[in-house]
């Protein structure tokens, strides 16, 4: 038994110090994920603290079907969908690495160069928050917080597979509101394709 299970265990039996442990394990990656949703520090915060007393209230509820860590992000993001749904917010500025996952499903369409620049991480902000909320929350489960295909697919009752298609067309859909808004350029897959050709 891992020392996560044991503590969960200890922390259904009423020890509070348990349960401490657990926050203490998870509540940077559940407010970073409440920050990239709410986009306010403030409301991050608070919902921050609404998912571990709503985990701690619940946590008999918890039969580990799932992963612990799976278990808080569903928690999570079905807090930031009733925050979303009650509130006019933006999401804070999209990392590097949701800039990288984007080029990885479109490499013909975005230069190396461009990924490092300030005003395609502003675009895909702005993108993101025009999207439908069923892509900009598997992108911000995938690409910010980092979840893999499984544990999203157990945190939004989805297969695998319907996870990987719909995170294909989230990107799709980012990409082609980037492409009409127009604010940044973009090469042609053909340029793109001979300059590779050029490298090779």
């Amino acid at each position: 038994m891992t020392g996560e299970k044991i503590l969960i265990q200890r922390a259904k039996k009423g020890e509070i110090a348990a349960f401490e442990s657990l926050v203490t394990a998870y509540e940077r990656r559940v407010y970073s994920l409440a920050l990239r949703s709410t986009g306010s520090p403030e409301d991050a915060a608070d919902i921050a603290q609404e998912v571990f007393l709503h985990a701690y209230r619940s946590l008999d509820s918890f039969r580990g079907d799932s992963g612990f860590s799976t278990w808080l992000y569903r928690i999570t993001m079905n807090l930031c969908v009733d925050f979303a749904r009650k509130n006019t917010a933006q999401p804070q500025s999209l990392d590097q690495q949701t800039a990288d996952q984007i080029e990885e499903t479109h490499p013909a369409s975005q230069p190396e160069t461009a990924l490092a620049n300030s005003e395609l991480r502003r675009e895909l902000d702005a993108a993101l928050n025009m999207v439908s909320e069923e892509h900009r929350k598997i992108v911000i489960l995938r690409d910010v917080a980092g979840m893999s295909y499984a544990d999203i697919g157990a945190a939004l009752g989805l297969s695998e597979g319907t996870v990987k298609s719909r995170l294909a067309r989230a990107r799709a859909a980012l990409r082609k509101i980037l492409l009409e808004r127009g604010n940044i350029s973009l090469p042609s897959a053909s340029k793109q394709t001979e300059r590779r050709r050029g490298d090779a």
